[in-house]
C-alpha cells in the first residue's frame, strides 16, 4: 500500500481523526444546548412556539448537522486526493477542519449570519482546494 499512497499518507489519516474529534465535540455542544434550553428527544429542532430559546438551540443543532452533511464529501475527497498528494491534502484538510470550528462557533451564537464570518470564507476556499 505504501507504493500507492506514499509515506506521508498518515497525515491524511490524522486529519480525518481530528475532524472526527471536532465533530464529536460539536455533538457534545448540542447535548449541552439540549439540556440548557430544555429540548427533549426525539425532537431534532425546537419549536419557536414552545421554546423562547428555540432559535439559539436550532443554530447549535444546525451548525452540527451541516458538518455531518459535509463529512462524507470531505472524507472522500481527502482520502482520494491524499493518494496522489498526501501533504497538500492533509494541509488543506486541516485548514478546512479549523474553519469548520469557526463556522460552528459563529453559527452557535444564535445569529445564523455569524457563520458567514472569516471562517465561512476560509472554509469555502479550503474546500475548493480539496476538490481540486
Amino acid at each position: 500500500m505504501e507504493m500507492i499512497m506514499g509515506k506521508e499518507y498518515g497525515y491524511v489519516a490524522i486529519v480525518v481523526v481530528v475532524y472526527c474529534c471536532l465533530n464529536m465535540w460539536m455533538g457534545f455542544q448540542v447535548v449541552k444546548a439540549r439540556k440548557k434550553f430544555k429540548v427533549n428527544f426525539p425532537n431534532l429542532y425546537a419549536l419557536e412556539s414552545e421554546n423562547k430559546n428555540a432559535k439559539i438551540f436550532n443554530c447549535v443543532q444546525r451548525g452540527h448537522q451541516n458538518s455531518l452533511e459535509m463529512m462524507p464529501v470531505f472524507f472522500i475527497l481527502i482520502v482520494l486526493g491524499g493518494m496522489a498528494h498526501p501533504c497538500v491534502s492533509a494541509a488543506l484538510g486541516l485548514f478546512y477542519t479549523v474553519t469548520r470550528y469557526f463556522y460552528f462557533t459563529g453559527y452557535s451564537t444564535g445569529d445564523p449570519q455569524n457563520r458567514l464570518t472569516i471562517g465561512y470564507f476560509i472554509f469555502s476556499i479550503s474546500f475548493l482546494g480539496i476538490c481540486l
